[in-house]
């Protein structure tokens, strides 16, 4: 296995975007207000009423799509700090060389033009609530309404509180949940790996894409069986079991990768010493050759830069009207995806299918019609669980709201985690999901 040098040059792009971007964002001052962003973002002149919608993920993208079709009169403006779209679904098999680099990459500008919305590329800072002003490192951007999708940030505090200790863990251990540069690092560790114990971890809490450890630990333990490498994955996990689909990746452990993987349930991390590469938990100590370490995320921090997190104890989650997404004491600003606080999970198809509903109840206000009823996201999420052949596992689930109690819970759940009769058909079905998703955001067959 290697990343050719096509791979390497579009995904430092993505990296050198963002890096660029964030070193042009100026300091804050106090307050809101940014007497050095005192010059429009260069866009056409607002001429009807304008949705800016900030994050191009699942969620972005899925709400800029939507307001256009349910408010075709509005003018919308996605801003989003990469040049091109990378996909976090899908990308475990690309770690092993399953799917190409042009399969997960896609075009801003081919979904704004499918759509007829406008991308700016640029990096949000903040926003004056009471002007209606989003503030960005390439301009002032004055709003009817403001969509944030921020995405997800990892928490190291769990872990250490000393920043160099934090920033190599970033460098030299990605977790490899927030696509572009973190992939990269990750495939050349599969790629240069002589053996040893290679550690991943599984965070506690609502993290982005519950599944996803479990199915990379299947796919990197295939990988060592495969180029019979003298390694074993050992997982972390912060959960006292595995979080969803437990069944499939249990049995799929023990039958197909026993001898490859090694499951550590409530596994809580107190102390890591990369110059030993020793890791302990409060039960052993663990040598490692590499790892991948996933920590606790959160939302977005710019959610308390403008005032919109919840409070100083959950301050990493949106504070919103949880049936309307309409965050509470801003007005005409919306918090969908990764940030929202509802248990939903934190994967590609909810987000996209979420999108849908938020987008549906800003146009209520755009073209002030009744209210709607709330209405669940869909999860649909495949998991891999071994390579060559493929085998694959899957959940379909909604989600039901309790007015009494005001809880959501799960509804409608089915599993089909029989791998032996039904994994290969399985497998066969994910990049038909994938196709059917990225038509549905960029506009595009892939």
């Amino acid at each position: 296995m290697s990343i050719s040098r096509r791979d390497l040059l579009a995904l430092s792009a993505l990296g050198v975007a963002s890096a660029s971007l964030e070193a042009a964002t100026p300091s804050p001052s106090k307050g809101s207000s940014y007497p050095s962003i005192d010059f429009d973002a260069q866009l056409p002149k607002k001429k009807a009423t304008r949705v800016v919608v900030v994050g191009g993920g699942w969620s972005g993208l899925s709400i800029a799509k939507n307001i256009r079709a349910y408010s075709p009169q509005a003018e919308v403006i996605l801003v989003e700090q990469r040049s091109h779209f990378m996909s976090c679904p899908v990308s475990n098999l690309w770690l092993v060389d399953e799917v190409s680099l042009e399969y997960l990459t896609h075009d801003y500008f081919q979904a704004a033009r499918s759509y007829g919305y406008t991308y700016f590329q640029a990096t949000a800072i903040d926003v004056d609530k009471a002007k209606q002003i989003l503030y960005t490192s390439n301009g002032k951007i004055a709003y009817d309404y403001l969509v944030l999708s921020p995405g997800i940030e990892y928490d190291y505090s769990k872990w250490t509180s000393d920043p160099v200790l934090e920033q190599r863990l970033r460098r030299e251990y990605p977790a490899g949940f927030i696509p572009g540069s973190e992939h990269i690092t990750l495939k050349n560790k599969l790629k240069n790996f002589k053996g040893g114990n290679f550690i991943l971890t599984v965070p506690s809490g609502n993290y982005r894409c519950l599944p996803a450890p479990y199915e990379r630990a299947c796919i990197i333990a295939a990988y060592f069986r495969q180029k019979k490498i003298k390694g074993k994955v050992i997982l972390f996990d912060a959960n006292p079991d595995i979080t969803i689909k437990a069944a499939g990746f249990h049995s799929a452990f023990k039958e197909i990768h026993k001898e490859y993987i090694e499951y550590v349930p409530s596994a809580a991390i107190t102390g890591i010493d990369l110059d030993a590469k020793v890791i302990s938990t409060e039960f052993d100590e663990y040598e490692f050759a590499d790892a991948a370490l996933y920590p606790p995320v959160r939302g977005a921090s710019i959610l308390e830069k403008m005032g919109l997190a919840r409070d100083a104890k959950n301050k990493q989650e949106a504070y919103i009207d949880e049936l309307t997404y309409e965050a509470k004491g801003a007005k005409n600003i919306f918090i969908a995806g990764d940030a929202r606080p509802m248990g939903f999970s934190k994967s590609g198809n909810t987000a996209n299918t979420e999108g849908q509903y938020v987008a549906s109840i800003v146009a209520t206000h755009i073209n002030n019609t009744p209210q709607l009823k709330w209405e669940p996201p869909t999860t649909l999420c495949f998991s891999v669980v071994d390579t060559k052949p493929s085998k694959a596992i899957y959940v379909l689930t909604q989600y039901s709201y309790d007015h009494a109690s005001e809880t959501f819970d799960f509804a409608g759940t089915v599993y089909d985690e029989d791998w032996h009769h039904t994994g290969a058909k399985n497998a066969a079905s994910i990049i038909d999901w994938a196709d059917s998703l990225y038509a549905d955001m960029f506009g595009d067959s892939h």
